[in-house]
C-alpha cells in the first residue's frame, strides 16, 4: 500500500534508495488479473481434509472457467500448535495431511481398503484435526512401505539425493520427536537436544527406519504438489504462497539453527515475537516465535533466509511476505511474559535485506503483507523496496476520513487488494460484527445492497479498482457468513477448519465471476 502521503518518497528517491522500484514494476503482475483464496486443507473430500488429488484439480478447472489467473493457497507447511500453518514444524517441508490417498492408490502404493474404512471426520464442513493425528501417518507409513519396491524408488532415492540439505534434518527432527512422545525438542535429552553435524551421521544410524518414513512421506507430498502446480501452470493458473515470517520454537529450523537466533545458553529464548496492544486486544499478541539474530544474519548475507527463499519460489511462482512491518521494525517480548503488554520495538533488516533479496532472485515475484499499524518507516521500506502492498476492503470504512489510505480512490496499481485475508471474517459475518454505521458507510461509497448481494457487491468494488491484483476468499463467492471464518487471531480452538462442501463452486457461479472479469479487463 502507497498512500498519497508516500508517493513522495517513491518518485523522488535517489535511484539506489528506491531499489529500481520500477524496474520491478515491470515484473511484478504486468496485467490487472485476479485470483481466489483457497486453503488446499479446505477442499471438499472423503478423507477428512482438503488434499492435492482431484478435488484440487476441480478447483482449478473453476479458476480456469471463471478466468483466474492465481490461486492463493497460504502455507504448505506441516501444522504445528494449534494447527496452524504459522507454527510449523518446518518452514522447508510440505504437509501430510493434503497428500491424496486415492491418487496414492491409483499410482499402486494404496489399496482402497487401506483407507476407505476409516471413519475420517463428523462434520463434512470442518476437519477434525485429532482424527488426522491417530490415523493418516498410519496410513502413510503403508504407502511408504510400498513404496520400497515400488517402480518409483529410483526417483525417491534422487529426491533425497536432491534436498537433503533440508531432508535429513526434517526427518531425523520428526524422528526424535518420536522418541520423546512429542515433547518440543527443548525437553530432549541433553545430547539429542544440542544439535551437531557431528551427531547426525549417528543418529541416522540409530532412527534410520523413521528417518526413512519421513523422508519418503515428503517425497510423496512432493510428487503430488508439483504435478498439481503443472496441472494447474498447464491452464493457465499460478499459485501465491505465503512465507510466515517467523518459525516455531518448536521447530527443525531453530534445533538445527540455533545461531540464528536470539537464544540463551539454555537454547531458551531470549525474547520472542509479538504485537503490542491495541483497540483490538487490550493484552497485545504473544506469538511465541524466537526472534531472528538479525545482526549475525546481515553479516553473512542472510544466507539462511536465501535458502529458505530458494526454496518457497520452487514451490510458488509467486510469495506474500508476512508481516511486513517485521522488516522495518519487530516488537519483543521478554521470554516467559504471560502477555505482549512489556514488549518493546527493535529494529529490522530494512531495505539491505530486500537489496539481497533482488541480488538472488531478480525476477521473483513477491507480495508485501503490510498490514496492521502503519508506521511512515515501514511504508518508507515498502515505497523503496518496490514491492506491491496490499489493501483490505473490509479496512476501509471505519470513518468517513476521505484520505482513509483502505478507500479504492487512494489505491495505486503496483498493489493487491483483498475484500479480506485469511485471518478476516467473511463479508456477511464481517457486516455482522462491525457497528452499523461502518455498513451503511460501505453501502454508500461502493453502491451496493440485497438486490445484488453484498459479497458480489463488495468483490465487484475489489475487482474494479486499480490495484493490478484483486483476490476474494472462496467463501464470499459462496455467500457464507462466520461460519467459513478461516482464522481469528489470537484464540485457539475453531481455526483452520473450515471446509468447502462438495460441488457448492457450480458452473453458475463460474461464468457469474468470468462476466466480471470481462467487464473489469482483469
Amino acid at each position: 500500500m502507497l498512500p498519497k502521503r508516500l508517493k513522495i518518497y517513491y518518485n523522488n528517491s535517489t535511484t539506489d534508495n528506491k531499489f529500481d522500484c520500477y524496474q520491478l514494476k515491470e515484473v511484478l503482475f504486468m496485467q490487472r488479473s485476479a485470483g481466489l483464496l483457497m486453503p488446499i486443507t479446505s477442499l471438499p473430500s472423503p478423507y477428512g481434509v482438503g488434499t492435492m488429488g482431484q478435488e484440487a484439480r476441480n478447483f482449478v478447472n473453476f479458476l480456469q472457467t471463471s478466468k483466474q489467473k492465481y490461486w492463493q493457497i497460504l502455507p504448505v507447511c506441516p501444522t504445528g500448535y494449534g494447527d496452524s500453518p504459522y507454527q510449523s514444524y518446518s518452514t522447508f517441508a510440505g504437509n501430510p495431511y493434503w497428500i491424496d490417498l486415492d491418487d496414492l492408490s491409483n499410482s499402486g502404493l494404496l489399496k482402497p481398503d487401506d483407507y476407505q474404512h476409516i471413519h475420517w471426520f463428523d462434520d463434512e464442513t470442518k476437519v477434525n484435526y485429532g482424527i488426522l493425528y491417530n490415523e493418516r501417518i498410519k496410513v502413510l507409513r503403508i504407502a511408504c512401505d510400498n513404496l520400497r519396491h515400488h517402480s518409483l524408488q529410483a526417483d525417491f532415492q534422487n529426491f533425497v539425493q536432491k534436498e537433503q540439505k533440508w531432508l535429513n534434518n526434517y526427518a531425523l527432527f520428526m524422528a526424535l520427536k518420536q522418541k520423546f512422545n512429542g515433547r518440543p525438542w527443548q525437553s530432549w535429552d541433553e545430547y539429542y537436544r544440542y544439535y551437531s553435524e557431528d551427531k547426525v551421521s549417528n543418529w541416522m544410524n540409530e532412527l534410520g527406519q523413521e528417518v526413512y518414513y519421513w523422508q519418503a512421506i515428503q517425497y510423496l507430498f512432493f510428487r503430488q504438489w508439483y504435478a498439481l502446480r503443472q496441472y494447474a501452470e498447464e491452464r493457465g493458473i499460478r499459485f501465491i504462497g505465503d512465507l510466515p515470517i517467523y518459525v516455531a520454537a518448536d521447530s527443525v529450523d531453530v534445533w538445527s539453527n540455533v545461531g540464528q537466533f536470539l537464544l540463551d545458553g539454555n537454547l531458551n529464548p531470549t525474547e520472542v515475537a509479538g504485537c503490542p496492544p491495541d483497540g483490538f486486544s487490550p493484552d497485545g499478541q504473544l506469538w511465541g516465535n524466537p526472534l531472528y539474530n538479525w545482526e549475525k544474519m546481515a553479516a553473512d548475507n542472510f544466507s539462511w533466509w536465501m535458502e529458505r527463499l530458494a526454496h518457497q519460489f520452487q514451490i510458488y511462482q509467486v510469495l506474500r511476505l508476512d508481516h511486513f512491518r517485521g522488516f522495518d521494525a519487530f516488537y519483543a517480548v521478554p521470554f516467559g511474559e504471560s502477555t505482549a503488554r512489556n514488549g518493546r520495538w527493535c529494529e529490522g533488516p530494512g531495505l539491505k535485506f530486500f537489496q539481497r533479496i533482488k541480488e538472488c532472485f531478480p525476477q521473483n515475484e513477491m507480495i508485501a503483507e503490510n498490514l496492521g499499524f502503519v508506521t511512515e518507516s515501514m511504508e518508507k521500506l515498502l515505497a523503496d523496496s518496490g514491492l506491491p502492498g496490499m489493501y483490505v476492503l473490509e479496512f476501509a470504512f471505519f470513518n468517513r476520513n476521505e484520505n482513509a489510505d483502505y478507500l479504492p480512490h487512494n489505491y495505486i496499481k503496483n498493489s493487491c487488494v483483498y475484500i479480506g485475508t485469511h485471518d478476516n471474517n467473511t463479508v456477511y459475518g464481517w457486516m455482522q460484527e462491525v457497528p452499523q454505521d461502518v455498513v451503511q458507510y460501505a453501502r454508500e461509497y461502493l453502491h451496493i445492497d440485497d438486490n445484488e448481494g453484498y459479497n458480489w457487491g463488495m468483490m465487484r468494488a475489489a475487482w474494479a479498482t486499480v490495484s493490478n491484483l484483486a483476490v476474494v476468499q472462496v467463501q464470499d463467492l459462496l455467500g457464507l457468513g462466520s461460519e467459513g471464518r478461516i482464522n481469528l487471531p489470537a484464540t485457539m480452538g475453531n481455526n483452520w477448519v473450515w471446509r468447502m462442501r462438495r460441488g457448492a463452486l457450480t458452473d453458475d457461479i463460474a461464468k457469474r465471476v468470468a462476466y466480471f472479469m470481462d467487464l473489469y479487463k482483469r
